[in-house]
């Protein structure tokens, strides 16, 4: 796991194994590990594993995301524009494709929208979205035939903030193009999109 802070999760983790009144060989014996191997997990010398941060959770009456020092958003969605200012954003993303479909009268009996991420498309983080939607989809299956509970659906939810943490992304305003260069490359896309005699004409 990149982009982690070893040394202040170590910390986390030794502050919250002393607030459950637990020594270090005591915490060892719980996670099946050596008593050094917790040693250097407070120390941060080594990377501690998603699944270990998940078992330790568990141990310390704590969360995966607090151990690893994620914090998710602090702005609360008060408004609808709330929630269309992330959409807008997520087209910023770099390493994130997706498409918009429109389905609505007199084309379609029905009036749908939705936003499709292609698993197979080269967008760096286009395959980690669609496996994040299909155990979503299936976590919230579970929930709506009441075969699950809240609290069993608000531990997924924090231990896949926690294993996506470390996947840092960049967000890039699209560019302003000059008239010349917008033309050129509506020109290349009608090409690609119709063939070359339809953008001719």
């Amino acid at each position: 796991m990149d982009n982690f802070d070893y040394p202040a999760i170590g910390q986390r983790i030794k502050q919250l194994r002393k607030r459950k009144g637990l020594n270090q060989t005591e915490l060892a014996q719980m996670l099946k590990k050596s008593l050094r191997t917790v040693q250097k997990y407070e120390t941060g010398e080594i990377e501690v594993s998603i699944a270990v941060v998940n078992q330790i959770a568990d141990l310390l009456d704590s969360t995966p995301t607090y151990i690893l020092g994620y914090e998710s958003s602090t702005t609360q969605i008060r408004t609808l524009s709330d929630v269309m200012d992330f959409l807008f954003k997520l087209e910023t993303v770099e390493g994130i494709d997706f498409k918009i479909d429109v389905q609505k009268p007199p084309r379609s009996k029905r009036w749908e929208c939705s936003i499709s991420f292609d698993g197979k498309s080269t967008a760096e983080f286009n395959a980690d979205i669609c496996l994040f939607l299909e155990q979503w989809e299936e976590e919230r299956s579970e929930l709506r035939a009441y075969n699950s509970t809240q609290a069993a659906y608000k531990r997924w939810k924090e231990q896949t903030l926690a294993y996506y943490a470390a996947n840092a992304v960049k967000c890039t305003e699209p560019e302003e193009l000059d008239c010349d260069e917008r033309i050129a490359k509506r020109t290349a896309f009608l090409e690609k999109e119709y063939g070359k005699n339809e953008s001719n004409e």
